[in-house]
């Protein structure tokens, strides 16, 4: 998927989980075939998870995630991943890595969810309990700031997506995110990531929420991008009322979904099918909703 991206494979894992971990060296070990854009991920035994960053951008995460999530995680409805273990770099792996309590559940499917009311409560309870915790010491979020900083990378996006997606459009939808006004209210925690890829389900029900790689804290308003990228026109209301967003937080959260669809969608667009399919629902879906 990137240019920069190592080849982490099973042989080079075990290599070090046995150096570092050597308690854990006569564990099953596969890797798990996922769209995460990020991080390489592989099953250690039954019960743990190691995650290695895939390139250079992705290294800082591995810290602030480690930091951050044992101190949210409690406080938070669903359940998070448990830090087990912090590797270091060996065998050629040039970052630092992590290991992880493994969380049952699967990635839900937009347009195939089995509760997506109760899914949409769930989010919504999550959020509420992510947002009431103490910010006075978060770090600033990674997608926290003012949508106005998308503006550059959204149109340099939408040049690339010229003939293949409804630029103007989507120029349109975007330039009326752009005027929405921006969060005035104290700064509060955000996952910043809340993609289907980040989210587990078990029943149809909101069980686990993972990748804490971006979250701090700035403009909630990043955290409702589910409603686009999750859920169906018939359930986004349930998630907006059970926060109580108001207009502004919305637009901007719509401006948020749109942005990062259209962004990832010519840089994914044949290394990442997955993650591409998801860009175009997110933009169909808004401009659905628009029309």
């Amino acid at each position: 998927m990137h240019e920069d991206e190592l080849d982490i494979d099973d042989s080079l894992v075990g290599r070090l989980i046995a150096g570092q971990f050597p308690q854990w060296a006569g564990l099953p070990l596969r890797r798990l075939e996922s769209s995460g854009t990020e991080n390489a991920m592989f099953r250690l035994g039954a019960d743990k998870v190691v995650r290695l960053p895939r390139h250079p951008r992705a290294v800082e995460a591995i810290a602030h995630e480690l930091h951050w999530l044992p101190r949210l995680g409690p406080a938070l409805p669903a359940a998070s991943p448990e830090p087990l273990g912090r590797g270091a770099p060996g065998h050629g792996f040039p970052w630092p890595w992590s290991v992880y309590t493994w969380l049952d559940g699967r990635n839900p499917v937009p347009g195939r969810l089995e509760e997506p009311r109760l899914l949409a409560e769930d989010l919504a309870a999550y959020l509420t309990a992510l947002r009431g915790i103490d910010a006075s010491e978060g770090p600033p979020g990674y997608r926290g700031v003012p949508l106005a900083a998308r503006d550059p990378f959204l149109r340099e996006a939408l040049a690339q997506l010229a003939g293949r997606v409804d630029t103007a459009a989507v120029t349109k939808v975007w330039e009326e995110a752009l005027r929405a006004p921006e969060h005035t209210g104290p700064p509060v925690w955000a996952h910043g990531d809340l993609m289907a890829g980040n989210l587990l389900v078990t029943g149809g029900r909101l069980s686990a929420v993972i990748d804490f790689g971006t979250v701090g804290v700035g403009d909630p308003a990043v955290d409702l991008i589910g409603a686009w990228c999750l859920l169906p026109a018939e359930a986004r209301g349930v998630l907006r009322k059970a926060v109580g967003a108001g207009d502004a937080e919305w637009a901007r959260a719509r401006g948020w979904a749109l942005s990062i669809a259209v962004v990832a969608l010519p840089y994914y667009w044949e290394t990442n099918p997955p993650v591409a399919e998801n860009s175009r629902h997110v933009i169909s879906e808004i401009l659905t909703e628009g029309a």
